[in-house]
């Protein structure tokens, strides 16, 4: 039989490099990043019904036109997150640092606005090692020593618009690219010089496009604001390129046995299509809370019938719809106090429970953390602004010890500044 090591590893990610450290990113394009600015974060990844006119809101482009009609807004971020994995008694762990998006927001005629920005959509980094422990073989053939790494992920690129009618339904659209590089690796090596060691994997070059399109409405009831949202997105199909490689090596030469360079075209692989629905209160600019559902529909991805989606582990792999639950609050002592700073600070926290992509060995993977967070304004002396800078911490958990799963504890930190400026007011006075 084989035992398996996980190793961890440190990374910064840059254009092509990993943008997550996990086992479970051995699957599919690797694991779907939290959509989301910190302030969304820190709230459980809410913000399909959300409108708020001092942050940038590119999870449904319906909320881009809650917002000051001359302000042109911004949004950057950076995420760091320290991992722990637990495989039976091995323990190994890992950290990452990865932008979280860079946004930006602007008016185009009186009650809508567009948006342009980048963030990473999936991140894939991994490196497990397994050794031979069958005392026969290691008798016959000397360790056997298998090892699997991966590294990359997709980023996308979004451009969209919304428009509100009749000062409540608000409707968007946006066009989304994903683009991006993934490296799966495998090796097997024998102590023995008698035998070949062998050395196969594949390296992708991706690109996809979608549409997503979503909706807003909000109405007072009393002192209160209730709203509900949703957002759809289109599947995406993949194109670009499938190099697979598959060689024996040895001390002195190596022969290739397979080497192969396919056109996505031909495979149908897709990223999902994804519904969202929101439903949000709010009393004034005092406080806010959200709770929200995603589904994406991954079981006609068909991800499990390509190689370099497919794992090449000893686990099998099959893809499913996955389900979020999220939920989020929101407090403000006094937006407006001018001698007491701390009573303009948003303090936020939020929980949500996520059904993976993906099924091993029959078994479902779920994930579920609680998030918390603040914003702390910049000036204080415009309450009209938006600008500050949001922090977001999410404490969570995916998989378990059972079934020979691995356990994956999580801390995740996001900082985000939001930036807000007056560009478009006309002069009065020359």
């Amino acid at each position: 039989m084989m035992v398996s090591v996980l190793s961890g590893s440190s990374a910064f990610s840059q254009t092509g490099a990993s943008s997550a450290q996990s086992p479970y990113t051995i699957f599919g394009p690797g694991k779907i990043l939290q959509e989301g600015t910190a302030y969304h974060k820190s709230m459980g990844g809410t913000g399909i019904a959300s409108r708020n006119r001092r942050v940038i809101n590119y999870m449904n482009p319906a909320a881009l036109t809650a917002r000051d009609s001359l302000a042109f807004m911004t949004d950057f971020g950076l995420t760091h997150s320290d991992e722990l994995y637990k495989k039976g008694s091995t323990y190994s762990g890992s950290n990452i640092t990865n932008f979280n998006d860079i946004v930006i927001s602007f008016p185009i005629y009186k009650s809508s606005a567009m948006m342009l920005g980048i963030a990473p959509y999936s991140g894939l980094g991994y490196q497990i090692a397994s050794y031979e422990t069958d005392p026969e073989l290691i008798g016959n053939l000397g360790n056997i020593t298998k090892t699997s790494t991966g590294t990359g992920g997709l980023y996308q690129l979004f451009v969209g618009g919304g428009v509100t009618f009749w000062k409540r339904l608000s409707l968007g659209a946006e066009f989304i690219h994903y683009f991006g590089k993934i490296q799966k690796g495998n090796t097997v090596i024998f102590s023995s010089s008698n035998y070949n060691g062998v050395s196969s994997g594949y390296n992708m070059v991706l690109r996809a496009n979608t549409a997503k399109f979503g909706l807003q409405y909000e109405q007072p009831i009393g002192s209160l604001t209730v709203g509900v949202g949703a957002t759809y997105k289109l599947d995406a199909p993949f194109s670009g390129k499938i190099e697979d490689y598959k060689i024996s090596t040895a001390s002195l030469m190596s022969d290739t046995l397979r080497y192969a360079v396919n056109d996505f075209s031909k495979d149908k692989v897709s990223i999902a299509s994804e519904l969202g629905v929101g439903a949000s209160v709010r009393y004034g600019e005092k406080w806010r809370a959200e709770v929200d559902y995603v589904t994406s529909y991954w079981s006609r991805s068909g991800m499990e019938k390509v190689g370099g989606f497919s794992n090449e582990s000893n686990i099998k792999f099959s893809a499913t719809d996955s389900r979020s639950i999220r939920a989020g609050f929101e407090f403000i002592p006094n937006v407006n106090d001018v001698r007491y700073y701390m009573r303009r600070v948003s303090y936020k926290a939020g929980a949500y429970m996520n059904r993976e992509y993906y099924v091993l060995d029959g078994n479902m993977v779920n994930s579920m953390g609680l998030t918390l967070g603040a914003t702390f304004p910049i000036s204080n002396q415009n309450v009209r602004s938006g600008n500050g800078v949001s922090l977001s911490v999410d404490f969570g958990q995916r998989g378990s010890v059972k079934n020979n799963l691995t356990r994956e504890n999580y801390i995740t930190f996001t900082i985000g500044l939001n930036a807000f400026d007056i560009w478009f007011q006309k002069s009065r006075y020359q």
